[in-house]
């Protein structure tokens, strides 16, 4: 069967959604897989290949970063897209696939929507995160993000099949589209994670290694943390460690502190997965305040997933209605906080880090979790069957 998928990103990028895609792609030929983006890839850095890979290249001098980014927004948005839109459709013409996999992620969400309006297409999509997050409203303009949020329901509503990121996120697309997706899809745990875990056993390190690993997006909420761990160092037994894994350094912060934290840089995902089973916690937090509330209540860090397949019990903070959060009540696998005053959290910490084995602490909890919730085969089973009915509506050739 013939897939194309759709999206901003290229096959090799950086971050937790290309992740997870290339795990859910890990079983399919490279012959049968083709790729439409709007960001070229820089290499295949993490081994995704692909039988034809096409760009719609946005210019990076155009990308709304920060200079002028309303004007570069509107520019996308009305001229640009339609180039891109041209270019998608020549794409489904000329490789004719069986099934399409629609991620809307910012800026492919014009074009694409433009296309796949168009009944004949027969698609299923994946809704990893809202458009209206983090500052894209500023950058990009809040009524322009209003759109592209409504064209994603479009597209969720047209979608033979669909899934997404989180469950409060299904929840809210069921509620404003009357849509149901077939499964929450997201990271999840191989086979050799779970025989992992079942063999794991304490380790016997002389410090305490907490894994921090991809972009630091709540720069607060992790400089707080490191206030609190700075407050108690010195009355632990062991002294504690934190290891940073992902593409930006941090070096240069006014919280970095040289001595007890190590910056590894970007890795390839084994060996990632072999630096973190040496650590003993893994940490995920979220903005404590509701501010971002589209983000925060219906995202879901990739991060929580690596940490429970590396066998690293998690130090989650959030809000208390944010999807992690959520996540961490239901099962138990860590310490979690919602506090913002440093001595408070202080206090809970040094509770959590003195502790002698986390892992036979949390192991129960975190393998139920892992089963229950992210089995990378049993999601792989869900949305191959999703692109099979994809592929069962399609036109007749």
């Amino acid at each position: 069967m013939k897939l194309l998928v759709v999206t901003e990103f290229p096959p090799n990028a950086s971050g937790g959604g290309p992740a997870v895609v290339r795990q859910m792609l890990k079983d399919w030929p490279e012959p049968e897989l083709f790729w439409w983006s709007c960001l070229p890839d820089q290499g295949e850095r993490f081994g995704q290949r692909v039988q034809e890979a096409r760009y719609a290249t946005i210019p990076a001098r155009f990308y709304p970063y920060r200079r002028l980014a309303r004007f570069k927004s509107l520019f996308l948005e009305t001229l640009w897209s339609r180039v891109a839109a041209g270019h998608l459709r020549r794409m489904l013409r000329d490789v004719v696939p069986d099934a399409v996999w629609v991620i809307p992620h910012n800026w492919s969400i014009v074009p694409v929507a433009k296309v796949m309006a168009d009944p004949r297409h027969k698609f299923h999509i994946t809704v990893q995160d809202y458009v209206d997050v983090h500052n894209n409203p500023q950058r990009f303009g809040v009524g322009r993000c209003r759109r592209m949020a409504a064209m994603v329901d479009g597209l969720y509503s047209r979608a033979v099949t669909r899934d997404a990121t989180s469950h409060p996120m299904i929840a809210d697309l069921l509620a404003h589209t009357g849509k149901d997706a077939a499964q929450m899809l997201h990271a999840g745990l191989e086979r050799a994670d779970f025989d992992f875990l079942e063999h794991k056993v304490p380790g016997k390190s002389p410090a305490v290694r907490i894994a921090y690993a991809g972009t630091i997006l709540v720069e607060d909420v992790f400089e707080l943390f490191v206030a609190a761990v700075e407050s108690i160092r010195g009355t632990l037994a062991k002294p504690v460690e934190i290891h940073l894994y992902g593409a930006h350094t941090y070096a240069g912060r006014r919280w970095f502190r040289r001595d007890w934290m190590v910056e590894h840089g970007i890795l390839s995902e084994p060996e990632l997965r072999a630096k973190l089973r040496e650590c003993d916690w893994g940490f995920a937090p979220m903005s404590l305040t509701d501010s971002d509330h589209r983000y925060n209540r219906f995202s879901f860090p990739t991060k929580f997933i690596t940490c429970l397949a590396a066998g690293l019990p998690l130090i989650t903070l959030g809000h208390p209605e944010s999807a992690v959060m959520k996540m961490a009540a239901q099962y138990p696998v860590g310490f979690a906080s919602s506090s913002r005053e440093k001595e408070t959290l202080a206090v809970q910490l040094k509770a959590a880090l003195e502790m002698h084995s986390p892992w036979e602490q949390y192991a129960p909890e975190i393998k139920h979790c892992a089963r229950k919730e992210f089995n990378a085969e049993r999601m792989r089973r869900t949305l191959y069957a999703c692109f099979q009915k994809c592929a069962e509506q399609g036109p007749r050739r």
